[in-house]
């Protein structure tokens, strides 16, 4: 934010414009005063090449601030050379985000919205490693349901970041956020863990929309801070920066404590599938969800395809019209907190739902199978 200059008639007088000062300042004109004496006598005595002070003995010393490798400018310093700024050039516009290094030979995890821009039209994509060096990015892959997207640099022994776990970060931890908000490289934010499993659904159109069992932060999070890693008290990465809420205003688009970041044991799993094939997979139960019921529950469209004949759910005996209300211990209060509650799952993860049928609560457990690219 550029602050306004202050009127001329807010300043104080200045101390060479004190006699014109007004005459019911006199503790005013004292201070300024004395302080004016004795900067003039000072300057006077050294202009004249006299010692300063006669005969004084006077002691030298050297402060060396000491930072601890855990406080938060040593774990700046130890993540930051890891970090990168990206820029992306194509037929639609421009645009800045973020990345890390998460192998040493030029990968970069970033989100997928940070490059979609380029994939989808001509374009062009620019790596900046803290260092200054310039490289041109490669999409190796990209996966728009988890938001998620790896790029290759010609780069070697590049720093990488130590993965952390995210399911063991407890609310309340402290985290910081690493990025180039507003294309700022290398701002570092610091703040905690907010809330866990927040369900966020994310994307540019309903057909290309991202659900994201994210991770709340209140660590300042502004555009372009997305693909920047958070990090737990030890420097390991625990998510990727991804999302913020606004206040739906044209005056309020910046950070209002409400960030959120995809838990890195989710993006590791995609970053790998990715890397070995270029595409990502997540998990269904096979239904299709009325993503408008607004009562409590996730509710299987009444469609008659909306079970898929022989999917995991078809074979549990679900059925059209069944409300889902709890997923692995986990209350489902909406059809998107199901959705992410599913995809923070793995292919072939067995697991136990309960549903209601007119009014009657049953269980059933199912084996998730992966979604048809």
């Amino acid at each position: 934010m550029i602050f306004p200059r202050a009127k001329k008639s807010e300043l104080a007088p200045a101390w060479w414009e004190i006699n014109s000062a007004p005459k019911n300042s006199k503790g005013t004109i004292v201070l300024v005063a004395v302080l004016a004496g004795t900067l003039g006598g000072i300057l006077g005595v050294n202009a004249t090449g006299s010692p300063l002070f006669n005969g004084a003995n006077l002691v030298s010393s050297s402060s060396t601030i000491e930072r601890a490798p855990d406080s938060v400018a040593g774990i700046a310093k130890r993540v930051l050379p890891s970090v990168v700024s990206i820029t992306t050039r194509s037929t639609e516009g421009s645009g800045t985000g973020s990345g890390f290094v998460i192998d040493s030979d030029g990968y970069i995890l970033t989100n997928n919205h940070v490059i979609a821009d380029v994939a989808e039209n001509t374009g062009t994509i620019r790596v900046a490693l803290s260092n200054g060096d310039v490289y041109n990015g490669t999409i190796l892959g990209r996966d728009s349901s988890y938001d998620l997207a790896v790029l290759k640099i010609n780069a070697k022994n590049l720093p990488a970041l130590q993965f952390g776990d995210s399911d063991k970060i407890a609310v309340g931890d402290p985290v910081i956020a690493i990025g180039s908000p507003l294309g700022l490289s290398g701002t570092v934010t610091l703040g905690i863990i907010s809330a866990k499993d927040r369900p966020v659904t994310a994307g540019d159109s309903a057909t290309d929309s991202s659900f994201i069992n994210a991770l709340q932060t209140d660590a300042a999070i502004n555009p372009g801070n997305s693909g920047g890693p958070l990090v737990d008290a030890t420097g390991a990465v625990i998510g990727v920066n991804s999302a913020i809420a606004s206040l739906g205003t044209s005056s309020q688009t910046g950070s209002i404590g409400l960030g959120f970041a995809i838990p890195i044991n989710q993006a590791r799993k995609t970053a790998d599938q990715l890397i070995k094939s270029g595409k990502a997979t997540y998990p269904v139960i096979g239904v299709a969800l009325d993503m408008n019921y607004d009562r409590l529950g996730a509710l299987i469209a009444t469609t008659s395809s909306a079970v898929m004949a022989g999917g995991p759910a078809d074979k549990a005996g679900l059925r059209p019209g069944d409300v889902i209300v709890k997923f692995e211990n986990r209350e489902i209060n909406t059809p998107e907190e199901l959705i992410v509650a599913v995809r923070a799952q793995s292919v072939g993860d067995r697991v136990k739902l309960i549903y209601l049928r007119k009014g009657k609560e049953l269980s059933a457990t199912l084996t998730l199978i992966a979604a048809k690219n």
